[in-house]
């Protein structure tokens, strides 16, 4: 039998379940580590072919839009079908509830410029060397924390954060002195200064992004796709901003869909679906594998840039990835046990609340191009 006498259950049941845990665990980090790679990847692929370039102002609100369409379809799904019991929460939690909807503003305003530097960097940037770079958000998302929220931070988690750093100055200067700026600042509409400056910009947004929204969304109750939708509604609306401002006379002229081809639509697919699927992973991965996923999939960018770009790596470049690949394990790594003493149950319950209020922010987070 499954349960003992009294509602326990036997070890063959609690062995399988640990084993599908596992096994959802390896699926997880898998899916992870794809989105990772992929995304950046296919960015990179697609702003560099020769031919008519599509507007990255356009897919980032092309993305943001099936974004509000899948959760809205996924929220009608939850209410079984029931439309009025749709409109009605909607109306509820977004128009009524206007003040819990325009604190997203904020977040969203940054999102939405995050992902126009995501393109704008990856479209400078070897892949290899923005998804190093990119980890910086780790060291930002970390201070921000500290200085917002009060958070404490492991003496681990310190000399991670430094190692972080240290590992990205390698790269830069690997990439400084090497012939690869050469060649990438030769190549037509590629700046590498402008890459490092919208990279650099992106992690600043992204850390402090995601401290204001675990702020702001303490206590809520609302669901992850709720959120979703609250947040692409603003995301279209000032992404059609930024669209206007930026491209507005070259889109008029061209069109919204000028330059898309298949891979274009992967590209936003992956940016759209790719997050939220991500927001539904990442319940079945803890803090360890999701670092595991970020190193993992720096070295499949590296590795896939090498074939498909060209990328060249050099002795600077591996030191510098290493450290950083290190880093992001070490910073993932949980906090030593609290001495027993009275104060061990206020700590964990402590801890605790901190990991429910991770776990909730990483559900909102999943617009990033990399796990969080």
């Amino acid at each position: 039998t499954s349960e003992r006498p009294g509602g326990v259950q036997s070890y063959p049941h609690r062995a399988a379940v640990g084993a599908s845990n596992k096994k959802l665990k390896y699926i997880s980090l898998a899916i992870l580590v794809i989105q990772n790679a992929s995304l950046i990847l296919s960015i990179r692929y697609v702003r560099t072919l020769p031919g008519d370039r599509f507007f990255a102002t356009s897919a980032v609100v092309m993305a943001e839009v099936l974004k509000v369409f899948t959760c809205l379809l996924l929220i009608l799904f939850q209410r079984r079908g029931n439309v009025k019991e749709f409109v009605v929460l909607l109306f509820d939690s977004i128009v009524v509830q206007y003040w819990d909807t325009l604190k997203l503003a904020i977040p969203s305003l940054i999102y939405t410029l995050q992902n126009n530097l995501q393109y704008v960097a990856i479209s400078n940037l070897p892949a290899a060397t923005f998804q190093v770079t990119y980890q910086l958000k780790i060291l930002t998302t970390a201070l921000f924390s500290v200085l917002m929220l009060r958070k404490s931070l492991s003496r681990v988690q310190w000399v991670s954060l430094l190692l972080l750093f240290a590992g990205v100055a390698i790269v830069q200067v690997e990439q400084d002195g090497s012939k690869q700026k050469e060649a990438i600042g030769s190549s037509a509409n590629q700046n590498y200064a402008k890459g490092l400056v919208a990279v650099v910009v992106s992690c600043l947004s992204s850390g402090f992004a995601g401290v204001y929204f675990e702020k702001i969304l303490k206590g809520s109750s609302a669901s992850v796709w709720l959120r979703n939708v609250q947040l692409g509604i603003f995301g279209t609306v000032l992404g059609l901003l930024g669209l206007w401002w930026n491209d507005g006379a070259a889109i008029a002229e061209k069109g919204f869909l000028f330059g898309y081809t298949p891979m274009v639509w992967g590209v936003i697919f992956n940016q759209a679906f790719g997050g939220l699927l991500v927001a539904v992973v990442v319940k079945y991965a803890d803090n360890i594998l999701k670092g595991f996923a970020t190193s993992f999939s720096i070295i499949v960018s590296t590795v896939m840039s090498i074939y498909l770009f060209g990328f060249h790596v050099d002795l600077l470049f591996t030191v510098g990835a290493g450290l950083v690949i290190g880093a992001v394990y070490m910073y993932s790594l949980p906090k030593a046990a609290a001495p027993p003493s009275s104060t061990r149950s206020s700590h964990s319950s402590s801890n605790h609340s901190n990991r429910a209020g991770d776990s909730e922010t990483d559900e909102f987070l999943p617009k990033s191009v990399l796990v969080k």
